[in-house]
């Protein structure tokens, strides 16, 4: 990969972010999710773009995308009120867990008749496109100013936070059945039950730690704390996976312990993570971006477009409801909650580690991944809002706060 002078990276760099963030307030005014512009930003500067910028490395790729979602699952531990989610807590966890099983089930089973990909193969696909994607979801409802009536609104806020560590945890174990055929499907079951749970102890243990050091803690100047939270951040998720848990799912707990904490400069350290959020979802979409060839995608458009309204119309909604059997919620709330399953950059980063595993149809596996993500902003990104109309979810008469002075609590 052919990298150009500092100063003309920059440039660059600097140059993609600035189209970028104005592309979110042209993306308000025609009704397209600025989700869908990063992607496209970052293909015109690509390759095959009129930009000409080769990156073809998936190892950074996966990398940048990692790092993000560690950001953006503590962003959304941070903003996350436990009084809120308790009353959904099991539905959450339903569907955070058993709803992204059955979408893999379901959508495997389409991709190897339609797509021609051996069952192990098949699956892969449906694990890596099963999960929703936290920042894809609430950065459309806040751009599009949807505001969704309770107990909708936690659900959702809950659901695209935990499942991306079921769906990593899915992909990985997958991948590695693939690539190592010894393997039996029975042996990632302990694997599993392992990292979820140090995940959640360790989250919740460290993030008690956290809590207390950011309350007790007195630095020299203001700008450190910022500094000292990003490092803890890293500190759970890294401790956390070298202990044998899951970092994604210790991370996100950490950040609900700590947003539900009372700590000085709470209001400027939330006002970080959330404009760091952006600045990693920017960052994430662009690169992604860059990575896809748009000439490869025509070969795989039939089949990832039939895959994507599979996703859409049959295996997402039949997989909420068996996970969402609950009473509480009716229909209409469940129709919803299984349109709202918006894929985004999480999907897309999960393509590049059967690639860089080795797997024979990894390429073709993230060309369809590409094209679906495309397919799931472009059409359920932009009929949210008339999604929630006709369904009669939204919270019209409600007073909805910013994310940043309801997780503040007012201070």
């Amino acid at each position: 990969m052919y990298l150009p002078k500092p100063e003309i990276l920059l440039l660059i760099v600097g140059t993609l972010l600035l189209l970028s963030v104005l592309a979110t307030k042209l993306g308000g005014r025609l009704g397209i999710p600025g989700l869908l512009l990063f992607l496209l930003i970052g293909m015109l500067a690509g390759s095959d773009g009129p930009g000409g910028i080769w990156f073809d490395n998936y190892y950074i790729a996966q990398l940048v995308g990692t790092l993000a979602l560690i950001f953006i699952l503590y962003s959304g531990g941070l903003f996350t009120r436990w009084n809120s989610v308790r009353p959904v807590l099991g539905a959450g966890l339903s569907l955070a867990t058993l709803g992204v099983f059955f979408t893999m089930l379901l959508t495997g089973v389409f991709a190897h008749w339609v797509l021609d990909l051996g069952w192990l193969e098949a699956f892969l696909l449906g694990a890596i496109v099963s999960s929703t994607d936290a920042s894809a979801v609430f950065g459309v409802l806040r751009e599009r100013a949807v505001r969704l009536r309770k107990p909708l609104r936690p659900l959702l806020e809950f659901e695209s936070g935990t499942n991306d560590p079921m769906a990593v945890f899915l992909t990985v174990g997958l991948t590695a059945l693939i690539t190592r055929p010894e393997m039996s499907a029975w042996q990632i079951l302990p694997m599993f039950v392992q990292q979820m749970l140090l995940g959640l102890l360790l989250g919740y243990g460290l993030g008690w730690a956290v809590a207390w050091i950011l309350r007790n803690i007195r630095l020299s100047f203001d700008g450190l704390y910022a500094v000292l939270s990003v490092t803890l951040m890293l500190l759970v998720f890294s401790l956390t996976a070298v202990l044998g848990g899951s970092g994604f799912v210790a991370v996100y707990v950490a950040g609900v312990v700590v947003g539900n904490s009372d700590f000085p400069r709470k209001t400027a350290l939330l006002a970080f993570h959330e404009g760091n959020t952006w600045l990693m979802e920017i960052g994430m979409f662009l690169t992604l971006g860059l990575l896809v060839f748009p000439s490869q995608l025509p070969g795989v458009a039939v089949g990832a477009i039939l895959l994507a309204l599979f996703l859409m119309l049959v295996a997402r909604p039949l997989a909420i409801f068996l996970s969402l059997p609950h009473r509480r919620f009716a229909l209409n709330e469940k129709a919803f909650v299984a349109w709202v399953g918006l894929r985004g950059a999480i999907p897309i980063v999960l393509a590049t580690f059967p690639l860089l595993a080795g797997v024979e149809s990894a390429q073709k596996i993230f060309n369809v991944t590409f094209f679906v993500v495309l397919f799931s902003v472009l059409v359920q990104g932009t009929t949210l809002p008339l999604a929630a109309r006709w369904l009669r979810v939204r919270a019209e008469d409600e007073v909805v706060a910013s994310p940043l002075s309801e997780a503040a609590g007012g201070r």
